[in-house]
């Protein structure tokens, strides 16, 4: 049996777990950067010079420059007292005098050593993990004092020597790499931001018709009784109308929660079949749950079952597939001003397979190959364009395929084929 923790020590981890939430809120990321850099830096600089002394000693070292390197390294442990500006200016002069300066030095006086062409390496890869132009300032101004110093000490040669020379090349190319790699990461945070807003806007868009719809009712409502005057049989069925459209549009509103969570869930989760599922017993669940915006638009949609068919899969994931496939059958059917749509559960063909036909307004053939494109929506603005992305990626992670045939003006199918249900991995 579990004994429940002390009272002292559950507070003592509420309060730390507290102390840590306020420190990372309150910890920028550039202080954290220069808080590591210092850390490293305080214990590096000592560290090496112990071992190039001593257990591997180097044609050149100096204890002077390293005890100033320690000394900048050590002042920046205490960044968090810094202001913006002067955490700025710390950056600058101690990356412009490690990285660059101190190991280009090091590299110049030790005659291009293995050890230090390294070294010095690993000090820009270093270097060019901030920012761009901090780091390009830097490299230029360390580098520049580290030549003029080794020149000053009568190693002038060595600037030009082969050993050195041939170093060039490599240090820009990384430079280069780096620069580039960054480059990428920022356009595809870009991206992402880019399919963040889209969602959250198709989020804001499907939930303010409604929404708005529910106000105007419930306005409506309280003209009618708050009119004293205002009480006829019109008024009651009035009132009962207004009150069966608040409903349905409550329940739209929670079935289009649960389609974005659901498809939000299948984003993150594991997508292999874990399940043996039934295509007539999930496509019946999921014409259960729709909510059909009268019995009008409810009759737009047959279900034929020709004969069922078990597949392997997910019985959540599979609701997210048909749920995004009526969706968007329903809107065609809308927008076309005709149409019906047919749901076939088609277990005597093989492979089996379901076929979901609309005849609305079909899909023009220019925008086919695009249909399955995530952030793709045809037409613009009609949604976020990751619904049919995802079903594509579900059915490639259970070995099935979908795929649509569509005439424009007049049909779209949309055919989804399954393997033969094998052993499911537990």
């Amino acid at each position: 049996m579990k004994h429940p923790l002390p009272e002292r020590w559950k507070r003592w981890q509420h309060g730390l777990v507290q102390s840590l939430l306020h420190y990372h809120g309150r910890e920028d990321h550039a202080t954290v950067r220069v808080l590591l850099l210092a850390s490293i830096g305080t214990v590096g600089m000592p560290l090496y010079y112990v071992i190039w002394q001593h257990f591997f000693p180097q044609e050149y070292e100096t204890l002077p420059l390293r005890l100033l390197g320690i000394l900048l390294c050590a002042l920046g442990l205490f960044a968090r007292q810094f202001s913006r500006r002067m955490l700025n200016l710390y950056l600058l002069v101690t990356l412009s005098y490690i990285f660059p300066f101190f190991f280009t030095f090091m590299f110049l006086m030790n005659h291009a050593s293995g050890v230090w062409s390294e070294s010095l390496l690993i000090g820009l890869v270093v270097l060019f993990h901030f920012d761009t132009s901090l780091a390009i300032t830097a490299y230029l101004a360390g580098t520049t004092a580290a030549c003029v110093a080794a020149a000053a000490l009568g190693e002038g040669a060595m600037l030009l020597s082969p050993p050195v020379l041939q170093q060039v090349p490599i240090h820009w190319f990384t430079i280069a790499v780096l620069s580039a790699a960054k480059i990428s990461r920022h356009v595809l945070a870009q991206e992402k931001l880019a399919g963040l807003g889209a969602g959250l806007a198709t989020v804001a868009h499907e939930l303010r018709t409604p929404l708005t719809s529910v106000d105007a009712n419930v306005r409506g409502l309280l003209r009618m009784y708050t009119d004293a005057g205002s009480r006829s049989q019109e008024d009651r069925l009035s009132a009962i109308d207004a009150l069966a459209r608040i409903q349905f549009e409550v329940r739209h509103m929670n079935h289009m929660i649960d389609l974005f969570l659901l498809s939000a869930t299948a984003v993150r989760q594991n997508l292999r079949p874990v399940e043996t599922v039934s295509m007539e017993g999930v496509v019946e669940a999921v014409l259960k749950r729709y909510p059909f915006s009268n019995a009008t638009q409810q009759k737009l949609v047959a279900l034929e079952v020709r004969r069922n068919f078990t597949f392997a899969g997910q019985t959540e994931l599979s609701v997210v597939i048909l749920l995004n496939l009526l969706r968007n059958a329903l809107k065609a059917v809308q927008r076309a001003g005709k149409g019906r749509v047919r749901i076939v559960v088609d277990g005597a063909h093989q492979p089996p397979r379901l076929l979901f036909i609309d005849t609305a307004c079909g899909i023009p053939a220019q925008q086919m190959p695009m249909i399955f494109r995530r952030f793709y929506s045809h037409p613009p603005h009609n949604g976020a364009g990751i619904g049919l992305a995802l079903c594509e990626e579900i059915m490639h992670a259970w070995s099935a395929t979908i795929h649509c045939v569509s005439r424009e003006g007049a049909y779209a199918i949309f055919i989804l084929e399954f393997p033969k249900p094998q052993s499911i991995p537990r």
